[in-house]
């Protein structure tokens, strides 16, 4: 990730008072869809487009009164997603990294968080009704986790929006590591991954 550094959760929560930090999930739930009556969905996994024109991940900035990375985190849900992300909370155990951006004494901590169906319905749902959507979210976006026979339909063509941050490598990591993708689509990837 270019301009980060990738470190452990203990040193990231060690480097002071300088230093700020935000907190990204992404959520993601089963789906046995089929696009056309033939393409295999798997899985729903939800971006946001931001007030900035660029893809991330629902979250923000830990303030000073949040008691905890993961307090912080769930009350930018609730804010970017409605009331129905409280009943998701994100916890320590759906951490998976931490990154501090050179220059900036910002450190970005990123979550994955498995729903079920009905969960990630409704938070699809109910975020028109949150509180920052149409400000900070413009709205969400489901990422296609499969490639038309084209070659580049899907998540190829979804890889060359503008992405915030790391967001775009965190999404890459999350699918190989989660399993969100089958194997032959990763290979693909990996290449497009490093660009």
């Amino acid at each position: 990730m270019a301009g980060c550094r990738r470190l452990e959760l203990a040193e990231a929560l060690a480097l002071g008072p300088g230093w700020r930090h935000a907190c990204h999930a992404l959520l993601y739930a089963p789906d046995k869809g089929l696009l056309f009556g033939r393409i295999p969905l798997r899985y729903v996994v939800l971006m946001q487009m931001r007030f900035d024109g660029r893809l991330g991940f629902p979250g923000g900035f830990v303030d000073a009164q949040d008691g905890s990375l993961e307090d912080g985190l769930n009350r930018e849900l609730r804010e970017e997603l409605s009331e129905a992300a409280a009943a998701l909370r994100v916890e320590r155990t759906d951490y998976r990294s931490s990154h501090a951006a050179s220059g900036q004494h910002v450190v970005a901590h990123f979550y994955a968080k498995r729903l079920t169906p009905e969960q990630l319905a409704a938070v699809e749902a109910g975020a028109p009704s949150a509180k920052d959507h149409g400000l900070e979210v413009l709205g969400l976006v489901r990422v296609p986790l499969y490639t038309l026979r084209d070659g580049v339909g899907g998540l190829p063509a979804f890889l060359e929006n503008s992405f915030i941050g790391a967001a775009r490598e965190q999404l890459l990591e999350a699918l190989q590591d989660l399993g969100l993708l089958e194997s032959r689509s990763l290979q693909g990837l990996k290449i497009s991954a490093r660009h």
